[in-house]
């Protein structure tokens, strides 16, 4: 169902001019320090301006927003997809000091967490002000949780003084009210703002992504039901867990699942991304019978998500990389650039841009600060991390590092099979490096150096040569 005319005239009449304004470069993409830069606001009135647009227009999400100026075909007025995503609410934080400055550091914090948990499109997400508005507990939220539809809530405890904060924040299950996760964040008061943007970064990270608990806990929901009532939804979980494992078997599994949520809900953005994403797997571990084919279904899938959602990271990160793959190394940057603007908190998506930057365009250098940024966002730190990073450190040459971390990594990923054979050869560990390169060949008969090159692809002149020369040693070649 779209939302209709007289509908979208009657809600945008209820923005202010500069409400308006915000709405309008908010739902073509813009960061907010652009939008700030536009119309000479802090970025973090931008967020307060947000807050309250989705409260006047009932939406939840980037995608909803876009709906009021762009059409949004396929996507509800409250900008969920079939309604198949989950809906989470997030009480304000409830501060245990007298102090008035808290009680507004508090405020801030829950309006950031839950602008910035909005703009994931397989999240919706309650509207701050409405959660305020209603002033209950988590404890009596039961009739406002089933009139709003929830399925998880959020809620913390904020106690300070002029030294230390500590946070206790609390994720439970709606409809019973169990527990599903419990944190505790300890850090020095010193910079207030920079605190408060430290923390939303770390909260995001934890429940958002495929290691997020968000997901975890959606598929051990999912596992408990009948196959014929899976949803859109549902399959989606399912992809993202085979899709991380980084496997032959996993990645045909997830580009197959990922289409069955496709054939449900044809407008899933993200899903779309992330199915991108895995052709790009599929492409430069030789995963598949053509590469060329495999480029052009990458290809296809990333546009379109970025039809769907121009703001989508995950995409822009995907687009750059096939982009390069057909020559387009401009483009390639530019849609980097781009995943960067809209992922700069979130650490999968630093984790891909890190991989690009050392392996297709840019300066290898400033690879590591993207992952050293990631690892410190997300302490869940799954497996595929330590891949990515192991790359990374054998592009700028820190061997014995990159082998470190490659252990750490997936053992049944072809990637990390041959650039563990690579570090090796590269510090003179000759043995190493054909035991490696032994295993490689035996389960991986399918995969080649040059494939891989060609796939992800390597452009990066000292990248390329690195590798080749590497593969020489190794008896890659």
């Amino acid at each position: 169902m779209t939302v209709n005319h007289a509908s979208k005239a009657q809600a945008l009449d209820a923005l202010s001019a500069r409400e308006r304004a915000v709405a309008e470069k908010f739902a073509t993409g813009m960061t907010y320090r652009e939008i700030g830069n536009a119309l000479f606001i802090a970025p973090t009135t931008v967020r307060t301006h947000l807050a309250a647009i989705y409260e006047k227009l009932g939406v939840s999400t980037k995608i909803g927003l876009a709906t009021y100026f762009a059409g949004g075909a396929g996507a509800r007025p409250d900008g969920s997809l079939s309604g198949a995503l989950p809906v989470l609410a997030i009480f304000p934080i409830e501060c245990l000091n007298s102090e008035e400055r808290w009680h507004r550091f508090a405020d801030g914090l829950s309006s950031d967490i839950t602008i910035d948990l909005a703009r994931y499109a397989g999240l919706h997400v309650i509207a701050f002000h409405t959660m305020k508005s209603l002033g209950s507990k988590p404890a009596d939220f039961a009739a406002d949780g089933k009139a709003l539809g929830v399925t998880y809530f959020v809620s913390g405890q904020l106690r300070a003084d002029d030294q230390r904060i500590r946070l206790t924040m609390e994720l439970a299950d709606a409809a019973n009210g169990v527990s599903l996760w419990r944190e505790r964040y300890d850090r020095p008061a010193e910079d207030v703002f920079a605190l408060q943007d430290s923390l939303t970064e770390s909260i995001i990270n934890v429940f958002a992504g495929s290691y997020g608990m968000l997901a975890t806990v959606g598929r051990n929901a999912v596992r408990r039901k009948p196959p014929a009532s899976l949803r859109a939804y549902d399959f989606y979980l399912l992809a993202l867990e085979q899709h991380t494992t980084f496997s032959r078997a996993g990645n045909v599994e997830a580009i197959r699942l990922f289409s069955r949520a496709l054939e449900l809900d044809p407008a899933f953005a993200n899903c779309w991304a992330e199915l991108a994403y895995a052709y790009s797997v599929e492409a430069c571990n030789g995963f598949g019978d053509d590469l060329l084919i495999s480029i052009e279904n990458w290809r296809i899938a990333a546009e379109n998500a970025l039809r769907l959602d121009p703001t989508d990271s995950c995409a822009h990160a995907c687009l750059g990389n096939v982009r390069a793959c057909v020559g387009d190394l401009e483009g390639a940057e530019r849609a980097h650039r781009r995943a960067l603007e809209y992922g700069c908190n979130h650490a999968g998506i630093l984790l891909l841009l890190a991989g690009s930057k050392a392996l297709v365009a840019g300066d290898p250098a400033e690879a590591i600060p993207l992952i050293e940024r990631a690892m410190r966002l997300n302490p869940l730190a799954p497996p595929w991390y330590f891949g990515m990073q192991g790359r990374v450190l054998f592009a700028v040459g820190r061997h014995r590092e990159a082998v470190a971390a490659l252990r750490r990594s997936s053992p049944e990923s072809p990637d990390v099979l041959m650039f563990l054979a690579l570090s090796h050869a590269a510090m003179g560990e000759a043995g190493a490096a054909a035991r490696a390169a032994a295993r490689l060949r035996a389960e991986f008969p399918g995969f080649s150096v040059e494939r891989f090159i060609a796939g992800y692809p390597v452009t990066n002149p000292d990248a390329l040569l690195a590798i080749r020369h590497s593969a020489e040693l190794a008896r890659l070649a």
